[in-house]
C-alpha cells in the first residue's frame, strides 16, 4: 500500500510538474491571451444580443398590448360593461385579446370586484392586490415575470366628466370606473430566444474555432523570433559557433540579441584573460624551477667543487625558491580575493595608526634605496574595513612607489576624509608609468618595465591584489602618471562598509 501511494504521489508530481512547464511557456500564454481576448467579447457580445431582444420584445408586447386595453376600455365605458356584462360585442373583444396573446384578461369595477373573468374562475370575488389599488387611484403598471413566462398588467378604465351646466366652459376630468388585469403570456418570446440561442451558439462555436485557429498561428508567429534565439543560444553553448547572434523580427528579439553578444564578448574577453592568465602563471613558476635546475646541474656535473662556488649557487638556488615562494604566496591572496565578500573581516580600524605602522616598516627599505618617506594627515580617521586586506593594499603601493623611484626620490602618502569616504594618496617622483600602460597595470602579471621588475623581484600580481581589495571594499582606486616625471594613486574607501 505504502508502495501505491508513493508511485501515486510521483505520477501526481510529474503530472504537476508538466502542467507548471507548459503553463510557463511564453508560446502557451500567447495563445490564452489571445484566447481569452476573443472569447471574451464574442461571449459578452452574444449574451448582451439576447437579452437585448428579450428587453425589447417584452417592451413591444407591453407596447401593443396596453394599446389594445385601452381601446377595449374604451369599449367598456361606452357599452356600461362594468354595469351590464351580457354584451356579446365586447365579451367577443375581451375572449379574442385573451387567445390573442394567450393570456388572462380580468374586469374589475371600482367596488374591487370581478366582474369579468376570461378563465371564469373568479367572477363577482373580490380582488385585493397593491397593483389593482394603485391602478384604482389612475396609476397603470406592467411586470415581466421571467420565469414564470408571462407579462402582467393593470389599466385603468377611465370615464370623462364634465362639471358645470355650459358645455363650452365645464370642467372635464378623469374619473376611475375600473380596472382590467391582464396577463399576457410570453411563450412566442422564449420560443424565438431559444432558437436565436442556438444559431447564436452555433456561430459562437465557428468564431470560438476561428479564434483558436487565429490564436495558435497567431502564438507561433509571435514566438518564432524566441526559438531563432533559443536555437543560437543552443548552438554557442554547445561551441558549434561563437559569432554574434542577429534576430531581427522584431524590437525585442533584436535587444536580447545584443544583451546576448555582449556578454558572449564577455566570455571571449575572460576566457582570452583566463588562458593568458594559465600560460603567465605556467611561465612564471616555471622559470625559477629552471633557474635551479641549472644551478643544481652545473653542482652535479662539476667535480671537487669549491666550497665558495657551492656556497655562490646554493645562494642563487636559495634566492630562486624565495621567488617561487613569492609567486605562490601572491597567487593565493589573488585567489582569495576573488572570492566573494563575505570573507571580509570588518573590523573598525584607526586608519592613521595603520598608514603610520606601514611607514615605518618600509622606511628602511626606502633609506636602502635613499628615498624620502613623507607621510601627513589631515584629520583622524577611523573606518570600517578589514585590516589585513587594507594593510596589503596600502603596502603594496607604498613598497611599489619606492621601488620604482629614482635615486634621491621621494615618496608622500597624504591621509584625508570627508562625510563618507577615506581617501589615501601615494605620491612619488619615480620613474613613471607609460600612457599606453596605464590601462594594463591592473592586468595579472603585467610589467611596465619586465627587465627592472625580475630586477627587484616583482611578480606582477601586486597591483591586481591591490585592486581587488579595494573593490571588495567598495572602494576605487584612480592613477595618474607622467613618464620620467613620477606616479600618484589614489585610494577612496568608504568609511563605513554596507554589505550587499
Amino acid at each position: 500500500m505504502f508502495v501505491l501511494n508513493g508511485v501515486w504521489d510521483t505520477i501526481l508530481l510529474k503530472r504537476n510538474h508538466h502542467k507548471i512547464i507548459f503553463l510557463r511557456s511564453l508560446k502557451t500564454r500567447i495563445f490564452l491571451i489571445l484566447l481569452i481576448v476573443g472569447l471574451i467579447p464574442c461571449i459578452s457580445m452574444r449574451y448582451a444580443i439576447l437579452q437585448n431582444y428579450e428587453q425589447r420584445a417584452v417592451d413591444v408586447r407591453t407596447t401593443d398590448v396596453t394599446t389594445q386595453l385601452r381601446i377595449l376600455a374604451n369599449h367598456l365605458i361606452t357599452y356600461h360593461y362594468l354595469q351590464d356584462t351580457s354584451s356579446e360585442v365586447i365579451n367577443a373583444e375581451i375572449n379574442q385579446l385573451s387567445s390573442l396573446y394567450d393570456g388572462r384578461v380580468m374586469i374589475i369595477n371600482s367596488d374591487l370586484r370581478i366582474v369579468k373573468d376570461t378563465y371564469g374562475i373568479s367572477e363577482n370575488k373580490t380582488i385585493i392586490s397593491e397593483e389593482v389599488i394603485r391602478c384604482i387611484k389612475g396609476e397603470s403598471d406592467s411586470k415581466y415575470d421571467k420565469d414564470n413566462g408571462y407579462i402582467e398588467m393593470t389599466i385603468p378604465i377611465t370615464e370623462t366628466v364634465s362639471f358645470g351646466d355650459n358645455p363650452d366652459t365645464a370642467e372635464r376630468k378623469e374619473r376611475v370606473r375600473g380596472v382590467m388585469l391582464v396577463s399576457a403570456s410570453t411563450d412566442s418570446i422564449r420560443i424565438t430566444m431559444d432558437i436565436l440561442s442556438r444559431k447564436a451558439l452555433i456561430v459562437e462555436m465557428i468564431v470560438i474555432l476561428a479564434i483558436l485557429i487565429v490564436s495558435v498561428l497567431a502564438a507561433k508567429a509571435l514566438i518564432k523570433p524566441f526559438e531563432k534565439i533559443t536555437e543560437a543560444l543552443n548552438q554557442a553553448q554547445e561551441g558549434y559557433t561563437d559569432t554574434p547572434i542577429s534576430v531581427t523580427d522584431c524590437l525585442e528579439t533584436e535587444h536580447i540579441g545584443d544583451a546576448f553578444n555582449r556578454v558572449l564578448g564577455r566570455m571571449k574577453v575572460l576566457d582570452d584573460s583566463r588562458q593568458e592568465f594559465v600560460s603567465n602563471v605556467s611561465h612564471e613558476l616555471k622559470t625559477p624551477i629552471t633557474s635551479m635546475k641549472v644551478l643544481a646541474d652545473s653542482l652535479i656535473s662539476q667535480k671537487d667543487v669549491p666550497i665558495e662556488v657551492y656556497q655562490e649557487f646554493m645562494e642563487d638556488i636559495t634566492k630562486e625558491v624565495e621567488r617561487e615562494d613569492k609567486i605562490i604566496t601572491d597567487l593565493l591572496s589573488l585567489v582569495k580575493m576573488d572570492r566573494t565578500a563575505a570573507d571580509l573581516n570588518i573590523a573598525e580600524v584607526d586608519i592613521n595608526i595603520l598608514v603610520e605602522l606601514i611607514m615605518r616598516r618600509l622606511r628602511p627599505i626606502a633609506q636602502k634605496r635613499d628615498v624620502e618617506l613623507v607621510y601627513e594627515s589631515l584629520r583622524p580617521v577611523t573606518a570600517a574595513v578589514d585590516e589585513v586586506k587594507m594593510t596589503l593594499v596600502l603596502s603594496n603601493l607604498v613598497e611599489n612607489a619606492v621601488k620604482y623611484n629614482k635615486e634621491h626620490g621621494w615618496v608622500k602618502v597624504t591621509l584625508d576624509a570627508d562625510h563618507q569616504f577615506f581617501t589615501v594618496v601615494v605620491a612619488d617622483s619615480g620613474i613613471g608609468i607609460p600612457k599606453e600602460s596605464i590601462d594594463h597595470i591592473y592586468e595579472r602579471f603585467y610589467r611596465v618595465d619586465k627587465s627592472r621588475s625580475r630586477e627587484i623581484g616583482g611578480t606582477g600580481l601586486g597591483l591586481a591584489i591591490t585592486r581587488s581589495a579595494i573593490l571588495m571594499h567598495r572602494g576605487s582606486i584612480r592613477v595618474e602618471s607622467v613618464e620620467g616625471e613620477g606616479t600618484t594613486f589614489t585610494v577612496r574607501i568608504p568609511l563605513s562598509y554596507i554589505p550587499v
